[in-house]
C-alpha cells in the first residue's frame, strides 16, 4: 500500500462523538463537530455527523467547498473571522460565521442581501486567550450592530480558551461569558440562543460539577479525533486515542555511529583530539518529513525512538528491532502532526469502516467497548 499514508478508523471518532455527546447533553450542552484538522474531510465530517453534532465548523472556506460538493447539507460554521475578500462565499456555502470585526459584519451583511438569505453571526469575546475577539466592553455595540444589518441574524456569542496559550477557563470565565449573554439579551433582545463556551480545552469545566450557566454549545475537534485532552496531553477516559495511524516507509537500515566525530574547525587542529569511540546504534531512515506533518509530535512503536527529520527524511533509532528496507512504521499524531499530515498532499489518507448511505459500518468487525462515565 502507498507509504506516506494517514489509516482513519471511522467507528471509532463516531464512537468518540457519541460518547462525548452523551456526557455533554447530561449537563445540557450540544456539541458542533470541529473539522479543520482533518482539511475538511468529507468521510470523517459524516462520521461526526453520525455521532450526533448538531452541526460541523471550519475555519477555511476551501475546506467547506469541500464538504458541500460531497452533498453535506448539515449547518457549516466559519469559525475564523472570514476575510473581507471571501464575504461573498461564505454567505453562499456557511450557515453561520464567527466574527470580531464591524466591517467584516457590514460586509456579510451587504452580500447576504445580495443574495436574498439570512445569515447567523457568532460573536467571539476576548477572554483572555489574546487571539482573536472583541472586547467584553465593546460586545454589545457589536451585537447592535448585527441586530440593525438587514440580512444578519444575532445567533450567539462565544469564546476561545487554550488557542494561543496553553491555560484551561475557569469556573469564573464561564460566569463571565454568562452574563455577557444576559448583557446582550437585555440590551438587544433574546438574541443569545447559541453560547458557545470553547472548545476541548472546556471539556473538565463541562462535565465538572458546577453550573453551566448559559453555555449550550462546545465546539470539539481534538477529542473527537484524538480522543486527547488538549490542556494536560492525557488521554480522556472512555475514548479512543487511537482513530488515525501514520505510516512510513523505511528506506534505509543499517548500523551506524549514535553520533559523529567531533570536527573542529581548521584553526584548532592539534589542540582537539577526535573522538572515534561513540557507539554503533540500529538507525533507520523513512521516507517522510517536515513537508508531511509536524514530526515532534509523532509517538513511535515501543523500542523505536526519534533522532530528528529534515525536510523529506525522519530518522531513528529502532534499538534491538529488526527492521527492513521497505517495511513500514506505524506511528501516533498529536493535534499538530495531524494537521499537518492531513494537509500534505503526499500523503495519502485511507478511510476504514466507510459508512454507506445507510449508515452501516461496512466493516462490521470488532470494535472495543467504550467505559462510559
Amino acid at each position: 500500500m502507498t507509504t506516506p499514508r494517514v489509516e482513519i478508523d471511522l467507528g471509532k471518532i463516531t464512537q468518540n462523538a457519541r460518547c462525548l455527546i452523551r456526557r455533554l447533553g447530561a449537563r445540557g450542552l450540544t456539541v458542533t463537530g470541529v473539522t479543520k484538522a482533518v482539511c475538511g474531510h468529507p468521510d470523517v465530517a459524516e462520521a461526526m455527523l453520525t455521532g450526533g453534532v448538531v452541526g460541523l465548523a471550519e475555519s477555511r472556506l476551501s475546506n467547506v467547498i469541500r464538504m458541500r460538493a460531497a452533498g453535506i447539507g448539515c449547518p457549516i460554521s466559519m469559525i475564523r473571522a472570514p476575510m473581507v475578500e471571501e464575504a461573498k462565499e461564505v454567505i453562499r456555502y456557511c450557515d453561520a460565521s464567527y466574527n470580531t470585526e464591524k466591517s467584516t459584519i457590514r460586509k456579510l451583511g451587504s452580500h447576504a442581501r445580495d443574495e436574498g438569505t439570512e445569515h447567523h453571526v457568532i460573536l467571539t469575546v476576548e477572554m483572555g486567550d489574546l487571539r482573536d475577539g472583541i472586547m467584553p466592553e465593546d460586545l454589545i455595540n457589536a451585537a447592535a450592530l448585527v441586530v440593525a444589518t438587514p440580512g444578519l441574524a444575532l445567533k450567539g456569542i462565544a469564546a476561545n480558551f487554550a488557542c494561543m496559550g496553553n491555560v484551561a477557563p475557569t469556573a469564573n470565565d464561564m460566569a463571565l461569558l454568562s452574563r455577557l449573554a444576559d448583557q446582550v439579551d437585555g440590551e438587544c433582545g433574546p438574541y443569545a440562543v447559541l453560547v458557545s463556551g470553547g472548545g476541548s480545552a472546556n471539556l473538565a469545566w463541562a462535565l465538572g460539577d458546577g453550573s453551566t450557566g448559559r453555555i449550550n454549545n462546545l465546539r470539539l475537534g481534538e477529542a473527537i479525533l484524538l480522543g486527547i485532552d488538549p490542556v494536560s496531553g492525557q488521554p480522556i477516559d472512555g475514548l479512543h486515542t487511537d482513530a488515525f495511524a501514520l505510516f512510513a516507509e523505511v528506506i534505509e537500515a543499517r548500523l551506524k555511529p549514535s553520533a559523529m566525530p567531533t570536527r573542529p574547525s581548521p584553526l584548532e587542529y592539534g589542540k582537539l583530539e577526535l573522538v572515534s569511540n561513540v557507539g554503533q546504534i540500529n538507525r533507520s531512515v523513512l521516507a517522510l518529513g517536515r513537508q508531511d506533518t509536524d514530526a515532534s509530535g509523532l509517538v513511535f512503536p515501543s523500542g523505536i525512538g526519534f533522532i530528528d527529520a529534515t525536510s523529506d527524511h525522519t530518522v531513528v533509532d529502532t534499538g534491538k528491532a529488526h527492521v527492513s528496507v521497505g517495511s513500514e512504521i506505524k506511528m501516533e499524531m498529536n493535534y499538530s502532526a495531524l494537521m499537518r499530515a492531513m494537509s500534505a498532499p503526499d500523503v495519502e489518507k485511507v478511510v476504514r469502516h466507510a459508512l454507506p448511505e445507510n449508515g452501516v459500518y461496512k466493516d462490521s468487525g470488532p470494535r472495543p467497548l467504550l467505559r462510559l462515565v
